[in-house]
């Protein structure tokens, strides 16, 4: 245990210098903290705060996978066309959509656009994030600068449901305030994208190959 964190502490140091791989981790970290509460509490926000029935929540479930798999396939098209940082970009904007829907939905109806879109925003973020991170990493660090990512992406799965459920508490319950606050963790991902220069990091990661 103590040898595997030396070695993430080391690749930590070693992978600073390749500032948009960093700046890239950073803002995965804040958003992957927001698709790890949605993942994570959309079952128990439909039942606790819209009033979805057992059955319905089945039903949801198997939305959110389908519509995150179109998410994945069809963005994983669209990023070759648009660029990956402006797919990701969208991406982020679209959870900050999917948020803010949820927090004021009034009916199921509302709550189910809110679900699909989070769908699609699931699958989207994901794949087009570690995507976007592989152009930054030099070939023969791979393995070790996603094992750093994927630390990161851990912990951030963590945290992220902590907070809403640090907020639902200390609001006696408002899960509505607390998944409107989980907007936060998608704009500060979205703000930390935007110094992230795809050319450049390409640039520096092939001439350290």
């Amino acid at each position: 245990m103590l040898q595997s964190l030396r070695q993430l502490r080391q690749t930590f140091r070693d992978a600073r210098p390749y500032k948009d791989f960093t700046r890239l981790m950073a803002c995965a970290v804040a958003y992957q903290g927001g698709v790890a509460v949605a993942i994570s509490l959309a079952a128990i926000y439909a039942e606790q705060v819209i009033g979805f029935q057992p059955q319905e929540t089945m039903v949801l479930i198997f939305v959110l996978n389908i519509a995150a798999f179109v998410g994945a396939f069809v963005f994983g098209y669209a990023q070759d066309r648009i660029g990956h940082k402006l797919a990701l970009a969208l991406t982020l904007l679209g959870w900050v959509l999917t948020c803010l829907l949820a927090a004021f939905s009034s009916t199921k109806e509302v709550f189910w656009w809110a679900a699909a879109l989070a769908g699609i925003c699931m699958g989207s973020s994901q794949s087009t994030g570690r995507a976007m991170a592989g152009l930054f990493i030099p070939a023969h660090r791979l393995a070790e600068f996603f094992g750093l990512w994927t630390f990161a992406i851990r912990l951030a799965s963590i945290v992220g449901p902590l907070g809403y459920g640090l907020i639902t508490w200390l609001t006696e319950g408002n899960q509505r305030l607390a998944i409107a606050s989980t907007t936060v963790l998608f704009v500060v991902g979205w703000l930390l994208l935007l110094p992230v220069n795809v050319q450049r990091g390409q640039r520096q990661a092939a001439s350290s190959s």
